[in-house]
Parts: C-alpha cells; structure tokens; sequence
C-alpha cells in the first residue's frame, strides 16, 4: 500500500433542509471539496457515496447527475452511523492500493426531524423487555454501568454537554450554536438517564465530501494532510448480557490497530473528532481510544484537559451533540475538521500547532471507523 493525501475537503452547514433533496445537498458538497483541492470532477477516478436512508437509491450516481458524469465507477456504503467513514475508506483503499490517482468520498443525510427509534422484525420483539436497543438507552446504560464501576457522576458527563456546545459557538458549520450552563443541562428533560436533552445528538440534514489523492497527485496540488491510517472494526462475538450491548470493544480494536498502521500512541495527538453521539459516549470513548485509563474519564473533564486548549482537545467542532448527525455525513465531516486543524485554517477554533488528529465513528449494529491524520 501506498501513502494517500487528502487534498481538498468541504462541508455544508448541518441543519434542516426541507426544501432540498440528498443529491442537492451531496453536489454542494462534493463541489466545495473539489474546488478546495483545485480539480474538477473530469479529475476524479472514482466515487464512494455514503447515505444510510437511502441505501438504496444509488445516491452515488444520482450526486453526479448534478455535478458531472463521466463514468466512473461508484460504490455507495451504507454501515450504520460509520456510513461516511466507511465511504472515506474507500476513496482511501482506491488510492492507497494504487488502482486510481484521485478518489473522491461523500457523505450525506437528510433526516430532518426524524427519530431513530427502529424497525421490526421477525420473531419475538424484545424490546422494553430485556433492556432496550434504542440508542439513547444503550449509551444510557452505558453511562449508568461507567458510574456504577468508577464512581463517575451525572456532573462529569454534563460537563462534556457543556464543552462541546460552548465549542460550537465558534464553528460556523454547527447545526447549533448555543453555549448552555451545567445547570441548564442537568435541569434539561431527561431522555435516558444519565442523559438529558442537551446530552444528546440532534438529527438534521448535512452533507461533506473529501478528495483523496496519490502522492505524485499530492505534490502537484501542494496537499500535506496524510492518511496515516484508515481502520474499520466489527464486533467480535463475546459473552455478554443482551440488557447491555458493548459499546466498547470496537473501537478500543479498532484504536490498538490504528496506532499500530501509525505507528504513534494515543499521546501524539494534537485533536480528536469522536463520536459523542451522547455525553455518556464521549467520556466512554476517552478511555476507548486511549486518552487515559480506564476510570479517569470523570477527572479529565473535570480538569478540562479535553477542551480547548487543553492537553488533548476533544470535539473542538462542537461533536454531534452541537454540530448535528446527519448519520451518512458524520465520518466525512471529521475528516473535514481534523484536516482544517491540520492545515492552520480553522480560524479561531485552530487547536495552535495541530499536526496529529484522529476522527472516530461507531455505528452500532456494529462498524467502527478510525482514521488517523497527520501532516
């Protein structure tokens, strides 16, 4: 395998487009990616597409029938809330094997105001009956089980709510804006304790797209950003309570092998996009990805080393908890914001000196991405 570079990145606004459609919002998206890298869609070798609720709607196709069709080959993805991420690999392996020069990745979701709550299926529906498998129970379990094994509080992971939308209020791109108090997310309407409303993710509408490049291709177009690795994990079968899925251990496999392809730890980076999709799964996904021991995912938030300017900031974008999840955008729009940082152009929410930054995406049911940056 070869180095593969990401030249150009671009992303809309998250937010609710009720007016637009998923082809609308992808082209704008692939364009603005495009025009950062300096090429036009006549450079493009290949088009991984990622959308989940309309996985099969050959939207990959379709956001070309609004930019340009040239014939070339498109696979669109659809893998859960890893979907983006998942798209972003393979614009990656297309490069990085070295059968295309240029690959282009986008993500795109229209939800609106949709909720996740599921479907049916055959046989005995255990739903409400042994636990839940609704995402803001999981991740509430997952929570409820952290405070119950290190004595973390309600507060702690308030606090990661709190961080992430103060951080918002200097991304443009955010879906929300709001700075909001410990006070006024602990007195929020309970969702799935310990998460109130504002520990939780907002559905929404968005659309990102990243070109990924050979190195000849990078030297031409001057591109730095360097996909240091590009890792996807599924679950592996372990004995475990049906009451409790394991929010765990795929992306702590998925991290050990990332670091490794890396070849860096946990402490060589300068930022990190995960997936706080709830305020429970931030602090879980400290200790996942190695950002500290196990049990001291309470006391890094609390001495505020996962913020701004600390020792290693955290969702500096805002997370999904301001930003919005747009499920088939997500991973591609880590990838837009760590390669902001890494190229010094994220304004004034530039974490000073970035040269490492990893993104992280689960998507339960299960598919964890991590892709790992460096300049």
């Amino acid at each position: 395998m070869r180095d593969a570079y990401v030249a150009g990145v671009g992303m809309i606004r998250f937010g609710r487009y009720p007016e637009r459609d998923v082809p609308d919002l992808g082209a704008e998206a692939v364009l603005l990616a495009l025009k950062d890298a300096g090429l036009s869609i006549r450079d493009v070798e290949l088009l991984a597409a990622g959308c989940l609720f309309q996985a099969n709607a050959m939207v990959g196709q379709r956001v070309l029938q609004e930019v340009g069709q040239t014939g070339i080959p498109v696979v669109n993805v659809a893998n859960a809330c890893a979907t983006g991420s998942t798209a972003f690999r393979e614009a990656w392996m297309a490069v990085a094997s070295g059968v295309h020069e240029v690959a282009l990745a986008v993500g795109v979701e229209q939800m609106g105001k949709m909720g996740l709550l599921g479907g049916g299926g055959p046989g005995i529906r255990t739903e409400g009956v042994i636990g839940s498998g609704l995402m803001p129970a999981v991740f509430g379990q997952a929570g409820m089980e952290h405070m119950r094994k290190y004595g973390t509080t309600p507060e702690q992971f308030a606090k990661v709510a709190v961080k992430n939308h103060r951080h918002s209020t200097r991304n443009p791109l955010s879906q929300y804006q709001n700075e909001v108090s410990l006070e006024d997310v602990l007195k929020a309407r309970m969702v799935a304790y310990p998460n109130t409303l504002y520990m939780c993710c907002p559905t929404g509408d968005g659309a990102a797209a990243a070109v990924v490049v050979s190195p000849e291709k990078a030297r031409q177009l001057g591109a730095r950003v360097r996909v240091l690795a590009s890792v996807l994990t599924s679950d592996p079968w372990t004995e475990r309570d049906l009451t409790l899925p394991d929010v765990s251990t795929l992306t702590r496999n998925a991290a050990r092998k990332a670091y490794e392809v890396a070849g860096i730890g946990p402490e060589d980076l300068d930022l990190v996009e995960l997936h706080d999709c709830f305020a429970t799964a931030e602090l879980l996904h400290y200790e996942n990805l190695g950002l500290c021991r196990d049990g001291e995912a309470g006391r890094m938030i609390d001495e505020g080393e996962t913020a701004h300017g600390g020792r290693i900031p955290v969702n500096v974008s805002g997370g999904l908890l301001s930003k919005g999840h747009p499920l088939g955008a997500t991973g591609v729009a880590g990838i837009f914001v760590v390669t902001s940082h890494l190229r010094g152009s994220a304004g004034d929410r530039q974490v000073s000196g970035a040269k490492v930054g990893l993104s992280h995406v689960i998507g339960l049911g299960s598919a964890c991405t991590i892709n790992v940056l460096g300049v």
